[in-house]
């Protein structure tokens, strides 16, 4: 099935980007699943949202309940109030994504696909971490592939990626569309470490390519974008 626009109307109203993309990492990782290798499988992962503030009111309750609890008074050292204190706002890195990890007698991370968001490319700052996310995934050894089908935003988050691994220069690449998905793997046999990119542009209307999911230094497996794609349109009756 050709690339749709999931965001702008019609699809944006009857089928909101965000349930889609939930549908098409569930597609990614049944996908995966099927054919991973033994010990292997994927996970889909959705951002936690809110988790910090319901965090902070939780550890509020527990310690209003710690003051008026019953038992053996204690002295309790109060610090002097913050000589500076600022309102922030902490970005976050939002999108859905699929994680595949490893059975070695614990879950290790070996290959990351991020689905690109909106929010991911709204303001810099929010660029720079979801950039900074995928650099930490290749630090590692982690694989990464990048799917951004957002038409709204222009931004250029493989840029971002290039520039935050201080390899503009040697990964400068940009998609006619500024729709695109990149495969990213690190190597680092016999020399100093390099970071691979495998960029494929996209197109509303043109059917979507197949990419590299690198599980380790030797063994790949390919991700066929549109066979997962079209099987999340179905799901939510997405038509032609």
């Amino acid at each position: 099935m050709p690339l749709r626009d999931h965001f702008r109307p019609p699809l944006s109203v009857t089928h909101p980007w965000k349930g889609f993309h939930s549908a098409w990492a569930n597609a990614i990782t049944n996908q995966l699943n099927e054919v991973l290798p033994e010990g292997y499988y994927a996970i889909p992962e959705v951002p936690l949202g809110d988790q910090v503030e319901i965090d902070v009111a939780t550890l509020e309750e527990e310690r209003n309940s710690a003051q008026t609890g019953v038992g053996v008074a204690t002295a309790v050292w109060a610090p002097p109030r913050p000589l500076l204190a600022a309102v922030v706002d902490f970005p976050r890195v939002h999108g859905v994504a699929v994680h595949i990890f490893q059975d070695v007698g614990g879950p290790q991370l070996r290959a990351a696909i991020e689905l690109v968001s909106p929010a991911n490319k709204d303001r810099p700052r929010s660029r720079l971490t979801f950039a900074a996310k995928c650099v930490g995934y290749l630090e590692r050894g982690v694989s990464v592939v990048v799917i951004d089908t957002v038409t709204t935003r222009q931004a250029n988050l493989h840029a971002e990626i290039a520039q935050t691994l201080e390899a503009a220069s040697e990964l400068a690449w940009e998609a006619p569309s500024r729709l695109y998905a990149v495969a990213y793997r690190t190597v680092a046999v016999g020399g100093p470490i390099r970071v691979e990119a495998w960029p494929e542009a996209l197109a509303v209307g043109e059917d979507l390519p197949t990419l590299p999911l690198w599980l380790n230094a030797q063994l790949s497996l390919p991700l066929p974008l549109e066979s997962s794609y079209t099987a999340a349109c179905h799901s939510l009756r997405i038509a032609r």
